[in-house]
């Protein structure tokens, strides 16, 4: 029989090793047997090519590369290169593909070395950016391949829970029961033994797989009890054979600073245990039937359930909502007290008669006060593409995922790349002209500024070499603005730097700010400081979006919010002592950005805000074109941003004579930025575009061309071009050509003919730069207003020509309706635009939202 180790269970590798060598265990023999194949298998040959180019293109510098890494390797004998071969690796750069590193890289492949090997010689000579990439990219190789399954067992079994991962080797185990670890000696094996199973052992169990700081999970397994002679406890059931729950926990409302209470009762013999649960994560501390929290906040809102068992059986509760609201003294009655410089006091009492104001602010409100918005518009700017300064790369991937989170949450949102002086503010003119009383107002703005004397500065993408005040936008002003359209809430995100502008003496004094309590600013780094990006071959993140938009869609107070994105921010090892997110506010209510859309009674402003809004996101209808030979094409349109729109060109027929063929999109305006080597490209990757990778348009079976037209908002006629279309016959060798003008008007924000000053109605005489210059003239009826600064009415016609008022349903569903290119709207122009009518916005674009990886310790770049 053969020998067998009493321990081999919880033994880790290298002790099964040593103890199949000492006393010849046949199952430790197999396992070690095992792990070298495994080992094997992990070799630097397992890596993609992708990742062997970049670790080549690390390593191939003279300072920290591949004559390193060869000195490093060559501890071990097998890995030892000659000086021949060194020599041969040098001479890989006379070749323009030629790489020593990858040639390097290649033969330790050949030689089977692990990846564990070459990590450890990358940390021997100190090259952190190759052990940081080698080790995310060795994690993302590790995979379950056998996940716990959940299982039902009586008390006294024994329940064996398994997980195991192939990966790199060095993989641990961890195993938790909720979000407690399991500290027993199988806690820490593929295998975790509970026996004999006990009421304890009953819940929710995960695994962890680690390789040093990284880590997958595994899914859950739910271990629960049957009864022992077969009856089975019902986990959700409100009563069960020996265990009835005689009362449950109620849902209530309560304001900020109540005592909150909630009971729950059981008839059980043996007698019942309690464990309530916020959310579905155990509180610990509440193991009473009463539930008793002495001050809450907006943290304890949410679901309480409890959990009632005993030895035999368990049963939870219904669920319990318990909403937070402000706190009671902020509905309360209160007493002004206005002391002035002769310091005489005047009372002005707003408490109610025969009641003391100090009584009524003790006395909270019969429920939670909620908030909400007559409207949700958001402006967002991201300048790249810059002049006379550093080109950045991560504000056309920082506003694209911004803008896919605000549409989540209702936002009417306009979204616009790389703006010059005249086009910024024309495109805040039209954002005011989106906000009145009570409506949520948003800007954010990625791309170079500075801060003076505490007022912030967006940059424009034509700003001199030595700009001032004069040549950028004073977020104070725009502020200011706001304001007078008695917004409900207004937050500035600045992803920007704030260092003091040494060209800018001139000290800007914006209009007087009204006490609204109503303001938030998130700036993506403190005063003096400057914001990075992540700079990454593919995508590039802002570091602040990178958090932020882990956070924004979070049904929490708008600076509660934040302080959370402040909080993850400063837990990154990359940005401490570089940049921390600063936030400055006078919000005095509890308003989200998650906050309900509620309408006035009176819809015609909102009705307007819908009609200004549709028109910057209009895409031409879908076209067929037909040519002679008969061969039929079809346009299509997608919108990537307000201002960047994709074109493809796809083959719907062609006669059985005409062996190949393909459409090409020529002669575009010079208003408009094309860029010519990466038009008609068979992939929206090779075309530019970075954000529709995953987009279903068209259908793969049907191959198409793609174009990308950028700068729209700079169109001053009519978008024409012409489609040309290149086939050959099947007895023909040389190429024919078909061509057709094509016109498709004015698309998207082309409309707002933003390249034109609006119109002056006042001036400030105390303010060296104002908004008020491009002010919009207060006019008599919302007709006017938007026929004063020449908008089309393209949104009219098109509900004048359907014969029917959309409802407040299809506004919602269109503000985040897919980005379907296809079968979109064209409305023509009337000559006089209709009355205004409650109406939903046009179709525009949505992209589905890609989640891009936050690359931690290189290519920094400030902005």
């Amino acid at each position: 029989m053969a020998v067998k180790c009493t321990r081999h269970l919880v033994l880790c590798k290298k002790t099964l090793f040593a103890l199949s060598l000492q006393v010849g265990c046949t199952y430790c023999e197999v396992v070690v047997t095992h792990t070298r194949m495994e080992e094997s298998k992990m070799s630097v040959g397992t890596l993609s090519e992708e990742v062997l180019n970049k670790l080549s293109k690390m390593l191939d510098n003279s300072s920290c590369g591949w004559r390193q890494l060869a000195n490093a390797v060559s501890d071990q004998p097998k890995f030892r290169c000659s000086e021949s071969e060194l020599t041969s690796f040098s001479l890989q750069v006379l070749s323009a593909a030629g790489s020593p590193g990858r040639t390097l890289l290649a033969r330790l492949a050949d030689r089977s070395c692990s990846l564990d090997f070459l990590l450890h010689c990358l940390r021997k000579m100190d090259h952190q950016e190759a052990v940081q990439y080698l080790s995310v990219a060795v994690a993302e190789l590790i995979q379950i391949t056998v996940q716990p399954q959940s299982q039902q067992a009586t008390v006294g079994d024994r329940v064996v829970l398994t997980c195991r991962a192939s990966g790199p080797p060095g993989l641990s185990y961890q195993w938790f029961r909720g979000k407690e670890e399991v500290l027993d000696e199988t806690g820490s094996t593929p295998e975790l033994v509970l026996c004999p199973l006990a009421p304890v052992h009953q819940g929710h169990y995960i695994c962890r797989v680690n390789h040093g700081e990284n880590c997958v999970f595994s899914q859950w397994a739910h271990i629960r009890f049957v009864h022992s002679a077969g009856c089975s406890s019902s986990l959700f059931a409100g009563s069960v054979s020996g265990l009835l729950i005689t009362h449950q926990p109620q849902s209530q409302a309560a304001s900020e600073g109540d005592i909150l209470l909630l009971e729950c009762n059981a008839e059980a013999n043996p007698p019942a245990q309690y464990e309530w649960y916020h959310n579905m994560v155990p509180m610990k501390q509440h193991k009473t039937r009463l539930l008793k929290i002495p001050c809450v906040t907006t943290a304890h809102r949410g679901q309480y359930r409890c959990k009632v068992f005993n030895l035999y059986h368990e049963a939870w509760t219904d669920t319990a909502t318990v909403t937070i609201g402000p706190s009671s003294i902020a509905d309360a009655s209160w007493v002004e007290v206005d002391r002035g410089p002769d310091s005489q006091e005047v009372h002005r009492s707003t408490c109610g008669p025969g009641s003391h104001p100090l009584q009524q602010m003790l006395d909270p409100p019969s429920s939670a006060k909620h908030f909400h918005a007559t409207d949700k518009v958001a402006l967002l700017i991201g300048n790249m593409n810059y002049l006379y300064h550093t080109q950045l790369c991560a504000p056309i991937a920082d506003v694209h995922e911004l803008t896919n989170l605000l549409r989540q949450m209702d936002f009417k949102v306009v979204s616009l790349l790389d703006l010059n002086w005249q086009e910024m503010h024309s495109a805040v003119t039209e954002f005011l002209l989106l906000l009145d009383k009570g409506v949520y107002g948003l800007l954010y703005f990625a791309g170079h500024g500075y801060e003076n004397y505490g007022n912030s500065f967006m940059v424009p993408i034509d700003a001199p070499a030595s700009y001032t005040s004069e040549h950028c936008l004073c977020v104070q002003n725009i502020l200011t603005r706001m304001q007078q359209k008695e917004t409900g809430l207004n937050v500035f995100l600045l992803d920007m730097c704030r260092k003091r502008n040494p060209n800018d003496d001139v000290i800007v004094q914006p209009g007087l700010l009204k006490v609204t309590a109503n303001i938030v600013f998130g700036y993506a780094t403190c005063v003096d400081a400057e914001a990075y990006e992540v700079k990454r071959e593919d995508v590039s993140n802002g570091i602040f979006i990178s958090f932020l938009k882990r956070r924004v869609c979070e049904d929490e107070k708008v600076t509660v919010m934040l302080d959370r994105v402040a909080e993850d921010l400063g837990r990154c090892k990359i940005t401490r002592g570089r940049q921390a997110l600063e936030l400055r506010s006078n919000l005095s209510e509890r308003r989200s950005l998650t906050d309900q859309i509620q309408t006035s009674e009176c819809s015609a402003s909102h009705s307007a805000r819908n009609l200004q809004w549709a028109v910057a996101h209009v895409l031409p209808q879908s076209l067929c074109l037909q040519f002679d030979c008969g061969v039929k094409v079809q346009l299509g349109f997608a919108a990537e941003f307000s201002n960047i729109m994709v074109i493809y060109t796809r083959i719907l027929e062609k006669p059985a004579e005409i062996v190949s063929c393909c459409a090409q999109l020529t002669d575009f305006p010079e208003d408009v930025d094309i860029d010519l080597k990466k038009s008609n490209q068979e992939t929206l990757l090779e075309a530019g575009s970075l954000l529709l990778i995953k987009e279903n348009l068209p259908s793969p079976d049907a191959p198409s061309r793609y174009t990308r037209i950028r700068s729209l908002q700079r169109l001053r006629t009519e978008l024409t071009f012409t489609a040309c279309l290149h086939y050959t016959y099947s007895n023909m060798d040389e190429e024919v050509q078909e061509r057709q003008p094509v016109t498709v008007g004015k698309p998207l924000v082309s409309k707002l003919n933003l390249h034109e000053p609006r119109p002056s109605c006042t001036c400030s005489a105390s303010t060296s730069f104002s908004l008020d210059s491009f002010d919009v003239a207060e006019c008599s009826s919302l007709t006017e207003a938007y026929s004063s600064v020449g908008l089309a009415s393209s949104a009219w016609s098109y509900y004048a020509q359907t014969g029917r008022e959309p409802s407040t349903t299809d506004s919602a569903t269109s503000s985040r309706s897919a980005n379907i290119p296809e079968e979109t709207f064209s409305p023509e122009l009337l000559e006089a635009p209709q009355p205004l009518v409650a109406s939903k916005s046009l179709p525009h674009s949505r992209v589905n939202d890609t989640n891009y990886k936050f690359s931690d310790m290189h290519n920094f770049h400030s902005y």
